[in-house]
């Protein structure tokens, strides 16, 4: 078994050499298991507060039962976590170039392990929304440097799969958080909690995700030509997140204050979002990074993202909510159910990056994958979307295959525009180029649960918001095919 490495630079001088010599010497589908393992609990951290949520609506416990307008503040409670995980993307991103991408992924799963156990002891709901929004902050330094590692450390033959192998991690996550929250609430009943039974979920995640933390220090420890720091990347991690927290749990509480309707919350999220990508784009232009990270192309693949974290968190917050309703099924049963969107990406994502590695291979582009699987999620999610109409009561077993189904183009879909976007710059740059990439395209995770929820509640349905992450995923079927593609040499001879 042959050994793989690329070597990683640094641009800042206070921060450890590493532009002439790999700074990992493992093997690379070793360093793929180590972040499949990262990715399942950090997804199983964050999916958590949806089933977590719908279990208080049918309860009417917690700080949700007694709210008027239930599945609105619900949505928001999501809409506030993704704020704060869309606002480091970039930060993620610049501080792995300068500090490490190892020691970026490890700052973030003991952040998020450490904020999801300080989740499940808050008791009410503002100190809910600041744990939540602060394990936003953390998780989202994970995406951009997981990626930047995923293609310096994998044969570019194998990159797209690599990919797609590592990522399927988030569906097996998002199926475990769906599937096994109801179940360890029934556990934290039977252990005597009562109406604060939903903590238990965030306790055993928490804990989970120190010791996967752990492994993966350990892991990189032992296989780097140097030693992880880190102190100085956890510091200006927090430096960053502070005052970003403020902004974020500021808006909750004035909303709060003064009665703002939800729908009007989510609309500062989104200014917060335009300040920041406003800063960002800033400083690119004034380091003389444009040409590598605001190309068009880059641009069209951005936008086109957004309608995937839309639909991905439309369907993972709401899903179970969306089927117990639907199906007037048990919670489990409705988890069960909503498990299948999640659990095609665990064939998915390896399967679109292996198809995508064929053609690369052959010299052929990867945008024709995109296009055909953004289209098919389309048609399919219209299809589910048509199943909710009506005065009858869908199959559990129809609106599972239809889930199944979608999510196994949905998922596909991701690792091939990963792979598209990682060869529109230099290795040097991948950091800032992904963060840039998730922090404009979270804005759909951002708007998503929310816009669904106020939806619902006005409309007694969720046939409208099903059909609106479809018209969503219909735009970025226009954008996807506008791509210019580079098909990497060093494949495609």
């Amino acid at each position: 078994m042959t050994e793989f490495a690329a070597p990683t630079r640094s641009t800042d001088a206070s921060a450890p050499r590493a532009g002439d010599r790999p700074v990992f010497t493992g093997h690379h589908t070793h360093l793929w298991g180590f972040l499949l393992a990262g990715w399942l609990i950090s997804y199983a951290d964050r999916t958590v507060t949806g089933p977590v949520i719908s279990w208080m609506i049918e309860n009417k416990a917690g700080f949700i039962g007694d709210a008027a307008n239930p599945a609105t503040l619900g949505g928001l409670i999501g809409s506030m976590f993704f704020t704060g995980y869309m606002l480091t993307q970039y930060a993620g991103g610049r501080l792995g170039d300068r500090y490490g991408h190892r020691e970026m992924l490890v700052v973030s799963l003991l952040w998020a392990g450490l904020l999801t156990l300080v989740s499940g002891v808050t008791g009410g709901l503002i100190g809910f929304v600041v744990a939540r929004v602060l394990t936003g902050l953390g998780e989202g330094v994970f995406y951009s440097n997981d990626r930047v590692l995923v293609i310096a450390h994998t044969p570019p033959t194998r990159r797209t799969i690599g990919l797609g192998v590592v990522l399927s991690g988030l569906s097996i996550g998002l199926t475990v958080g769906i599937v096994a929250t109801p179940h360890l609430i029934d556990w934290g009943g039977a252990w005597g909690m009562g109406g604060g039974a939903w903590r238990m979920p965030l306790f055993v995640f928490g804990v989970v995700s120190l010791l996967v933390a752990a492994a993966t220090w350990a892991y990189f420890r032992a296989r780097g030509d140097r030693p992880l720091r880190l102190g100085p990347p956890a510091l200006r991690l927090v430096a960053y997140s502070v005052p970003a927290a403020v902004a974020i749990v500021a808006l909750f509480l004035l909303a709060d204050e003064f009665g703002w309707p939800d729908w009007l919350t989510a609309v500062g999220s989104g200014v917060l979002f335009l300040v920041m990508v406003t800063l960002v784009i800033r400083g690119i232009v004034r380091t003389g990074r444009s040409a590598q990270l605001l190309g068009r192309d880059v641009w069209l693949i951005c936008l086109s993202f957004v309608a995937v974290m839309w639909n991905l968190w439309f369907f993972s917050f709401w899903s179970v909510q969306i089927v117990a309703e639907s199906a007037h099924s048990s919670l489990g049963a409705a988890a069960l159910t909503a498990a299948f969107n999640a659990g095609a990406g665990i064939l998915g994502f390896p399967v679109g990056g292996w198809i995508a590695d064929r053609r690369v291979r052959a010299g052929k582009g990867r945008k024709p994958l995109a296009v055909v699987c953004a289209a098919v999620h389309t048609v399919l999610a219209v299809a589910f979307g048509v199943s909710l109409l009506g005065d009858g009561e869908p199959s559990l077993l129809l609106l599972g295959l239809i889930l199944f189904c979608s999510g196994l183009f949905f998922n596909a879909l991701q690792p091939i525009v990963h792979s598209i976007l990682g060869d529109l710059a230099a290795e040097e740059h991948r950091g800032s180029l992904f963060g840039l990439f998730n922090l404009v395209a979270e804005i759909g995770a951002v708007a998503s649960p929310v816009v669904s929820g106020v939806l619902r509640d006005t409309t007694g349905s969720w046939a409208p918001g099903v059909f609106t992450a479809a018209g969503v995923m219909a735009v970025s079927v226009v954008l996807y095919g506008m791509v210019r593609e580079r098909i990497p040499g060093t494949a495609a001879a």
